[in-house]
């Protein structure tokens, strides 16, 4: 007799074969991009060569507070480009931020929208600029290419080097009322231009630091580990993990060095490039999870989810996984003991960063919930190599129980 969860793994399979050919042929816009200190003034400059008289800028009041905006503005108005600030913008953003932004941007009547912020700010601008010129609810956006009219144009200043989303075609959206997220999916939502500018990260705190830049290496991780990974997805995630791991250790002890926080946002934009192409998988699906319920900031549940997923999907994805370990400077021994050696650098970072290895927020109450969310998310979005089922889910998650039992 056969398992019922073989016939629905065949059945997965299919849609992910489905969606590797798709992506094949479909195009994947990438944003015009300024890189180095100071870019992202060059970047105000480019907004008024093309012509936006009246702009919003998309914030949190952190930023704000601190004046890092400052430079920002005041070239922007060097260069006549009227704008107006949304600073409401919090981690996670939900539908009443989105519609709040879009409310001040029919007021202010914007043409285009400026997003300073981090992987929140970005995806809170995405959905304002698809919103706002296809006039339909943001439930009704969610899903995959929903978004039919042009959004308005969107320009895109990164200042954590973590989520990619200045170069992807996805924005995350948290509900309340269901303490889920879900994700609008469409090429159109790729910001028109984005600036790397790693001078504006220098005043980042270790934790954010560790928490973003483990988020850029999990993209990369699950991108290249992905059924649906392609050559030039390979490419680019080699390229950001090499990059963190040369780097991420750095910037997290010295956050001042320039060049290092450079490193790292290029890092994350070529991580991006990857996994908007590829796809992520189970520690992703499992992070929305936690950040769904219990609001856990998306890097770090990448980072306590990571090691664990890595230990389950091991046997599938050996010689990938000695790839990962010889572009992270571990090059000796056969495949298998580099697969391990990859893995143990995963967790001897987590530890380096004080990432801890439980949830505190976790209850055991919870865990059939969080793995079939995490599971219907997976199952039907992302090609991961190995599949689990619900009880397998359930004893990963039991693993970060703060007291297990």
């Amino acid at each position: 007799m056969i398992d019922p969860f073989t016939i629905k793994k065949a059945g997965y399979k299919g849609i992910q074969r489905a969606m590797k050919a798709v992506a094949s042929v479909l195009p994947f816009p990438q944003p015009t991009l300024f890189t180095g200190p100071g870019s992202s003034l060059e970047l105000c400059d480019a907004i008024a060569q093309h012509d936006e008289r009246k702009i919003l800028i998309i914030t949190d009041k952190t930023l704000l507070e601190i004046g890092l905006l400052q430079q920002i503005e005041e070239r922007l108005q060097h260069n006549g480009v009227s704008y107006s600030v949304f600073d409401g913008v919090l981690p996670d953003p939900t539908f009443a931020e989105i519609e709040a932004a879009l409310a001040k941007l029919d007021a202010e009547r914007c043409e285009g929208v400026l997003a300073v912020g981090g992987g929140s700010v970005i995806d809170c601008a995405k959905v304002v600029c698809a919103a706002a010129t296809n006039r339909k609810s943001i439930q009704r956006l969610s899903g995959m290419f929903k978004v039919f009219k042009a959004p308005l144009p969107l320009f895109a200043v990164p200042t954590t080097a973590g989520t990619g989303s200045e170069v992807t075609l996805a924005a995350v959206v948290s509900d309340p009322a269901t303490q889920r997220k879900f994700s609008i999916l469409d090429p159109k939502l790729t910001p028109l231009m984005a600036a790397l500018d790693g001078a504006l990260m220098t005043g980042l705190p270790p934790a954010i630091t560790a928490a973003t830049g483990m988020d850029a290496l999990t993209h990369a991780i699950e991108a290249y580990l992905s059924r649906n990974a392609f050559d030039d997805t390979d490419r680019h995630a080699l390229a950001a993990t090499r990059l963190i791991m040369d780097n991420l250790p750095a910037a997290y002890a010295d956050g001042r060095n320039a060049e290092t926080r450079q490193q790292m946002a290029q890092a994350s934009y070529y991580a991006g490039l990857a996994f908007t192409k590829a796809g992520v998988g189970y520690v992703h699906a499992i992070a929305h999870a936690f950040g769904g319920r219990y609001h856990t900031p998306h890097g770090l549940a990448n980072a306590i989810v990571l090691p664990h997923v890595l230990d389950f999907s091991r046997d599938a994805v050996v010689p990938r996984l000695a790839k990962l370990a010889e572009v992270s400077g571990l090059e000796t021994g056969d495949d298998a003991s580099r697969a391990d050696a990859f893995i143990a650098r995963v967790r001897e970072l987590c530890q380096r960063f004080a990432i801890p290895e439980t949830l505190d927020a976790l209850r055991a109450a919870d865990i059939p919930a969080l793995a079939r969310g995490a599971l219907k998310e997976a199952h039907l979005t992302y090609a991961v190599p190995k599949y689990m089922d619900q009880p397998t889910c359930e004893r990963l998650i039991r693993r970060m129980l703060p007291n297990p039992r």
